[in-house]
């Protein structure tokens, strides 16, 4: 029964795509399905590259409307709808969303796929889909920017000498498991806390993009197991650049990852005129010694933890 969520950092650049390094976006697989957060130009070519498929794209999730995280999702539509797919496809983003995407669909006007619009409205939301518990909060951009928490909730185990201790027949134990409440023509009620341990530990993975720092990335970062945050400057000096531009230098990063106290941090974001983000990685550490240079493909496959 246990699932692992992969994950895939398939671009670490920011404004524009690079022959290095495509823009920033995010590809996780949990349970046959696909979920993206972030669509910038060249976003298909990083999903072939890393040797993923669009297709079981189910959900495509946007921090911002500005090109270098939307632009490339007409041409991946496209893609998509050339591979056959029938499926509902859910994107999700910030209030104006389905008139942005109407407007780039120009070139992709017909698709045999339905799209659902799910348009965030409120400073925090959250959303259950696809097995994941999808939380957007709202960051400080120049435009209205959300950050993502993607987490898989993980049930009890189920405690066999307790459903036998209460004579609960065989044949309901897999619904009790699943959460169901059963009422028997007896008049007997069984629910699934007589038989279901306490929850156990999920996964949890955060990814936040052109911010400054803010409370909400900070609270909704707690302990996450991977936190991929924007890094755009490495080079000292550059933190009113970053300010007045709203953006994060990767010390502002590993501040907010210390203070989250989270297992992993990735930087990613990177300006195009960074060219090695590892020389300043020494520096990153000191802050919070569990930081790494993101960059195109970097991946990992996050399990549930064994109690």
């Amino acid at each position: 029964e246990l699932e692992m969520l992969d994950v895939c950092l398939l671009g670490s650049g920011g404004m524009m795509p690079l022959p290095y390094r495509w823009l920033t976006a995010l590809m996780t697989r949990y349970n046959g399905s696909s979920l993206l957060i972030d669509c910038g130009e060249g976003t298909q070519i990083a999903i072939k590259e890393k040797g993923w498929s669009f297709k079981p794209i189910d959900i495509i999730c946007f921090t911002h409307f500005h090109g270098d995280h939307i632009s490339g999702l007409p041409g991946l539509l496209l893609t998509m709808g050339n591979a056959e797919r029938t499926e509902p496809l859910t994107l999700i983003g910030p209030k104006g969303l389905e008139r942005v995407v109407n407007a780039l669909r120009v070139i992709a006007p017909e698709l045999p796929f339905p799209i659902v619009f799910m348009e965030l409205t409120r400073a925090e939301e959250e959303l259950c889909l696809g097995g994941y518990r999808i939380k957007a909060f709202r960051v400080n951009h120049n435009i209205i920017c959300y950050g993502y928490s993607l987490e898989i909730d993980r049930a009890g185990k189920f405690q066999v000498e307790e459903a036998v201790k209460r004579q609960i027949p065989k044949h309901y134990w897999s619904k009790l498991q699943k959460g169901e409440t059963i009422a028997t023509e007896e008049g007997l009620t069984y629910t699934p806390d007589m038989v279901m341990g306490a929850p156990r530990k999920g996964i949890k993975v955060v990814y936040c993009t052109d911010t400054r720092p803010t409370a909400s990335i900070g609270e909704n970062a707690k302990n996450a197991d991977l936190f991929i945050c924007e890094g755009m400057y490495g080079e000292k000096g550059k933190e009113a650049k970053a300010a007045s531009y709203k953006h994060m230098t990767f010390y502002e990063a590993a501040k907010l990852a210390k203070d989250a106290d989270v297992k992993a941090l990735w930087l990613t974001h990177y300006s195009p005129s960074l060219n090695r983000p590892e020389e300043y990685m020494d520096e990153v550490r000191r802050i919070f010694p569990r930081a790494e240079a993101g960059k195109d493909r970097k991946s990992i496959e996050l399990d549930f933890e064994e109690a």
